[in-house]
């Protein structure tokens, strides 16, 4: 079985394709994504497809590993997992091969640098909310709607009106709504 993804719909999956295929993957089991570099694996619907498909003992091929993710931490997740499931990964580009015992060894250390840097990620979002807070700004997103609207949210529920209807006067989903009239109802909105 084979991956390949490019990052934009102008880029082409041809040359990935043809480094699979002479690398013995059938083209009938080449899983392939167009997505742009913000995506995430489960926006990937070749990538799941692939992931879901593989059993203990099966051989993944990239042509590099940088396909299997939009940075590093995200890839060496992938690999980790895939170690766990007991699949195997070869990369053409960087000649792993975690059939083996060297191509483990570098797939671990890879795992290890990117769980270290998923951790630092959290220290980094934690520190900077953390200054935020203590500088009495905001943390977190930007709530959908402002104090009036949630005010009159919760006027139209208590008139009658359907959230469906609050909903799509305010331009916001259900959920946001139904929270809007919880807060309002909390005295917390106004």
């Amino acid at each position: 079985m084979g991956y390949t993804r490019v990052s934009t719909h102008h880029q082409s999956l041809d040359q990935q394709d043809d480094e699979l295929r002479a690398a013995g993957v059938p083209a009938d089991r080449i899983y392939a994504d167009r997505m742009t570099g913000t995506s995430t694996k489960e926006q990937r619907p070749g990538l799941t497809a692939l992931l879901d498909y593989a059993r203990e003992g099966d051989v993944i091929v990239v042509v590099g590993i940088d396909r299997l993710g939009r940075n590093a931490a995200e890839v060496m997740l992938t690999i980790r997992d895939l170690g766990q499931r007991g699949i195997v990964l070869r990369s053409l580009r960087e000649g792993i091969d975690t059939g083996n015992a060297t191509g483990r060894m570098i797939a671990g250390i890879f795992a290890s640098l990117a769980e270290l840097e998923l951790e630092l990620q959290h220290e980094r979002r934690a520190a900077a909310a953390a200054a935020r807070k203590a500088r009495g700004l905001p943390v977190g997103r930007p709530p959908k709607l402002r104090p009036d609207q949630v005010a009159l949210a919760g006027r139209m529920k208590a008139a009658g009106e359907p959230v469906d209807v609050i909903a799509a006067a305010l331009g916001v989903s259900r959920a946001t709504t139904y929270r809007a009239v919880n807060l309002h109802a909390a005295g917390d909105g106004l």
